[in-house]
């Protein structure tokens, strides 16, 4: 999360999912240079095997009577799929050309192996040797990187909490080179799965959410809201793709504001915590270690009395929403207790950062990790 938080931003991806173009066009609808964009989605053909041209188009156009941008790339390919090695070596070449921040770069490389982890985990391969078949295609890599620069030159990166509604990923059946599978895609539910992020079902029988934008939306969005956060909005964007459904607009909206406590920022965990009467001191230590190295905020040991006067201890664990159930089953695994109580604990914080100094005293120098507020 930045360390300043001077906008908000809000995904509403409820009515008509996301997609990776879908991204890019709302984006550029809420102000994005559209010519470093374009240039930078174009980056792609020098390194990627197989892709002789690629040309991006950017036009205004309407759905349901919503003006939106529709970005499309057209490419010509030689190669029907790719490993995922090749994909990743491409955009870290794309990268190394391209004059963006190490935080929007760091953006791009975590959406890509997000998709290509999820499609060999989805085929039971690793990820390096994974054939990635519509994921394979150029324009994957044209919108994750267009989707960053876009960000960046919007400073969102920098300055700004990213909020998404849940993702709406339409029904019915979808035809694809494995076949034909019920909506949403294999790889897009995985990937939802993953990240721990909800999902509703329609509104319409068509596919609306894409591994490509999932990706994207799950290495961006900082909390997952039913409502929209109190902001004081400033600008809107939609993005639609190239589809035109009957009943609902097939737009991607993008909301920024301003904070209205820009001092305090709202955040959700989720607190663990179980009773131990007869557990060993060595135990509850290996216990908190194994904790904290498997990604919990914090642990604390609360005194209690149990049964009989009996002497014990509350173990209390701060997680994210995504680790829940691992944690808990570390808790039971460790300690042997019987339940873990789980509940949401909405708080307010100021925005932070964890950062690194150098620390010297006397002959000894060691780089020592700090929270800055």
């Amino acid at each position: 999360m930045p360390k300043t938080i001077k906008q908000i931003m809000v995904v509403d991806a409820l009515v008509a999912g996301v997609s990776g173009d879908m991204f890019v066009g709302a984006l550029l609808d809420l102000g994005a240079n559209q010519t470093r964009v374009t240039e930078a989605m174009k980056t792609p053909k020098n390194f990627l095997k197989g892709c002789k041209d690629l040309e991006i188009k950017v036009s205004d156009t309407t759905r349901r009577g919503f003006h939106a941008k529709r970005v499309e790339v057209k490419a010509e390919e030689e190669a029907r799929e790719r490993h995922g090695s090749e994909l990743i070596e491409a955009a870290i070449s794309s990268l190394s050309s391209l004059k963006i921040s190490e935080k929007a770069g760091e953006f791009v490389l975590s959406s890509l192996n997000t998709l290509v982890e999820t499609e060999a985990r989805v085929h039971r391969k690793s990820a390096e040797g994974v054939h990635l078949h519509e994921a394979g295609s150029v324009d994957t890599l044209a919108d994750i990187i267009g989707t960053a620069v876009a960000l960046e030159d919007l400073k969102v990166f920098t300055q700004t909490k990213v909020y998404s509604t849940p993702v709406a990923v339409g029904g019915g059946l979808l035809k694809f080179s494995h076949g034909v599978v019920s909506s949403p895609a294999p790889a897009t539910i995985e990937i939802l799965r993953s990240k721990g992020t909800p999902m509703v079902g329609g509104p319409v029988e068509v596919e609306l959410a894409t591994p490509t934008g999932v990706s994207i939306l799950t290495n961006l969005a900082h909390e997952f809201v039913r409502f929209y956060p109190p902001m004081k909005p400033t600008k809107i964007g939609y993005g639609t793709g190239s589809k035109n459904f009957p009943s609902v607009p097939n737009v991607l909206r993008l909301t920024l504001g301003e904070p209205l406590t820009p001092s305090l920022v709202n955040d959700q965990i989720y607190v663990l915590e179980t009773n131990l009467d007869d557990t060993t001191g060595e135990i509850i230590g290996h216990t908190v270690d194994r904790l904290l190295q498997e990604g919990a905020r914090d642990v604390c040991l609360i005194p209690m009395f149990t049964k009989k006067n009996r002497p014990g201890q509350i173990i209390k664990v701060m997680v994210d929403r995504t680790s829940v159930e691992d944690l808990s089953r570390v808790l039971v695994e460790e300690t042997g207790t019987l339940g873990v109580r789980i509940y949401p604990c909405e708080r307010r914080i100021l925005a932070r950062e964890s950062t690194a100094i150098e620390v010297e005293m006397g002959d000894i120098k060691e780089r020592v990790e700090v929270k800055v507020a």
